[in-house]
């Protein structure tokens, strides 16, 4: 299959984000999929057991759109738009991450040893997957957002409090990296 583009630049895409950015404040509409999974949450009828989603999510159609596009954009720039799927790792990184179980480092974008359908089988990865998925509904219920919408629409809007929980979050990405991820492996 051909590929029609290679990755963006910077000084395409950031634009790009920016002009969405811009679209988004201009008609009132917050930015950040955790508000979309709400979303998503009180229209299968969360709120009959939990009052946090007891909202009239037809408000927030605009959301579901959001993310039917988010989808359709990963699928669009996986098939179309990505010409080479192994990334530029530095060597001792490679290294390390060979000396932790991974044998593809550098070659694909997410490791097999995490996010293959057989590991998701497996009773480790399966724990894993669980218990993530809930920090991170913990975490981002926590913070009031997530991470794209604390560090693109906070940070923009010069919010403390997105300064505050991006800061946390890449402080927990770090723990995550060098203190519990080798334990993993």
């Amino acid at each position: 299959m051909e590929y029609i583009l290679g990755p963006w630049t910077w000084y395409v895409a950031g634009p790009l984000i920016t002009l969405c950015m811009y679209l988004m404040f201009y008609f009132g509409k917050k930015f950040g999929v955790s508000s979309n999974l709400e979303t998503v949450c009180a229209m299968a009828g969360a709120g009959k057991y939990v009052d946090f989603f007891k909202f009239d999510w037809r408000k927030n159609k605009w959301n579901l759109i959001f993310i039917l596009g988010l989808a359709i954009g990963g699928l669009i720039s996986d098939q179309w738009l990505t010409t080479d799927q192994s990334i530029n790792l530095n060597p001792e990184t490679v290294e390390d991450l060979t000396e932790l179980g991974f044998s593809n480092a550098g070659l694909t974008y997410l490791p097999d040893e995490i996010y293959s359908i057989n590991t998701l089988f497996t009773l480790k990865g399966f724990l894993m997957l669980i218990v993530a998925g809930i920090f991170v509904g913990f975490g981002t219920r926590y913070a009031g957002g997530c991470t794209s919408g604390h560090a693109i629409t906070g940070l923009s809007n010069l919010s403390f409090e997105s300064l505050i929980a991006v800061i946390g979050f890449f402080i927990g990405g770090l723990i995550m990296t060098w203190l519990i991820l080798p334990y993993l492996f």
